[in-house]
């Protein structure tokens, strides 16, 4: 049995898994509100910790496969860097302040509360002005792509986070001072990013002195894939109550949210392509380049709108649509290999 086979499987049906996981985490949340309301409540700087394990259980098998000898070789895909950073700090941003404005200022105006609709477009920028963290790690396996690439592009992006973020938030809200939850910024990049790449270097180190890492990852590959579907579950289970409360509002965020994931990720792949950028590293350039970091914008949304705002729950409706879309994305890069590939040669 071949290495990659379990999460082969896995990844066949993962969309019809995340599809049955959404309906299972709406009906667990109404039905059993106090247990996921106790786990939704254990949180550290706005940081769930029940999802944080399930992150951890999502990346650490696949930053245990990156061989960070060769992180040196990013520069050769430069041009990848080059237009992932530009898609997610020079497009994405403003391109999702264009489409909240259109479709909930003048779309979407009669059937949403007047009051609200600045909070829900100030929720959708705060959602795009942030690439992804963890998550990506998941996206790029799925692809295909270079593990190398995506964690550098994940670790310059998190840097630059950290001091673009209140800019742009600020440039877009029309807002002078804003209101970053600089402990959550910060915790979240130590949590998702350095220690677990820390204790993959030193796991990766050990288990190859002692021979075991290809049994390792061979036993951890379909733990990855679960610990997505249960972070579908906890995520839905969470917001149940407020799904079947206003469908109508979170079925119009929604559009917007999606269609931006679309734009932007397939700008990204299109330029990769223009620019002869191999596949491997297209994937996760157009996946990075799409995807949101909902923690900070939930965390953010709250600290300055409040937990019960539009905005609130503009960030929240990003969450929902996030890992359903992006199997979607992870789709297309798939299927489109050839095509890409042919067009570079």
């Amino acid at each position: 049995m071949s290495d990659s086979k379990p999460i082969g499987i896995f990844a066949r049906f993962l969309t019809f898994w995340v599809f049955f996981c959404i309906i299972g985490g709406i009906v667990a949340g109404n039905s059993f509100p106090a247990l996921f309301h106790s786990l939704a409540v254990m949180q550290i700087a706005h940081i769930n910790l029940p999802v944080a394990a399930l992150v951890w259980a999502m990346i650490l098998p696949m930053l245990l496969r990156i061989d960070y000898s060769t992180l040196n070789e990013v520069w050769d895909h430069r041009r990848g860097v080059a237009v992932t950073l530009g898609v997610n700090w020079l497009v994405k941003p403003f391109s999702m302040a264009f489409l909240g404005w259109f479709f909930l200022q003048y779309i979407f105006a009669p059937y949403l509360e007047a009051d609200k609709i600045p909070e829900y477009i100030a929720g959708l920028i705060l959602l795009a002005a942030a690439p992804c963290t963890a998550m990506v790690f998941v996206w790029s396996r799925l692809t295909g792509g270079n593990p190398q690439f995506t964690l550098s592009q994940v670790a310059l992006n998190d840097v630059i986070m950290i001091f673009a973020f209140a800019p742009i938030v600020g440039l877009l809200l029309g807002i002078a001072s804003i209101v970053v939850p600089w402990n959550t910024l910060f915790l979240s990049v130590v949590l998702y990013i350095l220690v677990p790449v820390v204790l993959a270097y030193a796991g990766r180190k050990l288990l190859i002195a002692k021979g075991r890492l290809d049994g390792v990852l061979h036993v951890l590959d379909p733990v990855s894939m679960l610990a997505l579907l249960l972070t579908v579950v906890l995520l839905f289970a969470f917001q149940g109550k407020q799904i079947l409360a206003q469908p109508l509002v979170i079925l119009l965020l929604s559009i917007p949210i999606i269609i931006q994931v679309y734009f932007n990720s397939m700008l990204a792949y299109w330029l990769n392509r223009k620019l002869a950028v191999a596949h491997c590293v297209a994937g996760p350039s157009a996946l990075i380049g799409a995807s949101n970091f909902f923690e900070l914008a939930v965390a953010t949304a709250i600290a300055m709108f409040g937990f019960e705002s539009g905005a609130a729950l503009a960030t929240v409706v990003g969450v929902l649509v996030e890992v359903p879309v992006m199997l979607t994305v992870v789709a297309v890069v798939n299927r489109s290999k050839t095509w890409y590939e042919r067009g570079i040669q």
